[in-house]
């Protein structure tokens, strides 16, 4: 039966280019925004979600963790992708026509110095595939799009100048979503649990809620604080860390953090990617 995988963007795009590596022969659902992606998988129309969540260079994907709590999803598994960005245009164009880049703000962020080298002027568009989709429509040599290898094919569009992001180590998590969890990973497999928690409104109640995970010698290897609505105190937590809920240590810890907190739900227990062990 071949899996449907939602993400957000266009195809061509790196979101695309996972999907693919995840399941390959999958068939695709291209979502203009995160929100309508995980929406896909909740109301069945996609098996799963390909969710960026993370960039070495741009830090967060904004939006997606405020949405995975509420989205009632699984994280099933993560995956990491090294990102390249190529500078394409229409056939013919030249580096000395540019005027104009256009790509999703990330990438664009992510590819400053040849920007700056070049003194072009940039333009967000809402995705980076379709950044090349739209100076394919355009037909305009003084317009390029900064955008991944395979949307130069697919859009007809020529390489002007290949491998232009700042960091060559650049690398975007990415998480599985699905609306059921996945099964457990096999005993002593390196293991992620991902957790939300709103902690309770005393003194010292984040340092008191973690103590577990100091104490047991769980590490931490994500924090994330959100303000609820529009007051004043970041009372919600998204953290990751490496262990399974019923290792005792991390069960010890998770008591802990339950006592101190007034929800806490677990988002997700997946595979480590063996990215992890290769940055340690």
């Amino acid at each position: 039966m071949t899996t449907t995988v939602t993400y957000q963007g266009e195809p061509g795009s790196n979101s695309a280019t996972v999907a693919h590596a995840l399941f390959p022969g999958c068939a695709e659902l291209p979502c203009t925004g995160f929100e309508q992606a995980l929406d896909a998988v909740t109301l069945g129309a996609a098996d799963v979600a390909v969710i960026p969540v993370d960039n070495s260079a741009a830090g967060r994907v904004a939006d997606v963790h405020h949405l995975l709590p509420e989205s009632g999803l699984f994280i099933v598994d993560e995956y990491f992708h090294a990102i390249r960005f190529d500078l394409m245009g229409v056939p013919g164009a030249t580096l000395d026509q540019v005027e104009c880049v256009r790509s999703h703000v990330h990438a664009l962020g992510q590819c400053r110095k040849v920007l700056r080298e070049h003194g072009w002027r940039s333009l967000v568009s809402d995705d980076t595939a379709g950044a090349a989709r739209e100076v394919a429509e355009l037909g305009d040599p003084r317009h390029a799009a900064f955008a991944p290898p395979a949307a130069a094919a697919l859009h007809g569009l020529e390489v002007l100048r290949a491998g232009v992001e700042d960091d060559p180590d650049n690398t975007t998590r990415f998480v599985v979503l699905s609306r059921t969890a996945g099964p457990a990973p096999d005993p002593g497999e390196p293991t992620m649990t991902s957790v939300f928690f709103c902690v309770r409104n005393i003194p010292s109640a984040l340092y008191k809620a973690l103590g577990g995970f100091a104490s047991g010698g769980v590490n931490l290897t994500k924090i994330e604080s959100y303000q609820i609505g529009a007051g004043l105190y970041a009372s919600r937590f998204y953290v990751e860390f490496e262990g399974h809920p019923e290792e005792e240590r991390v069960a010890l810890a998770l008591d802990e953090l339950r006592f101190f907190s007034t929800e806490v739900r677990i988002l997700g227990v997946f595979p480590a990617h063996a990215h992890r062990s290769n940055t340690v």
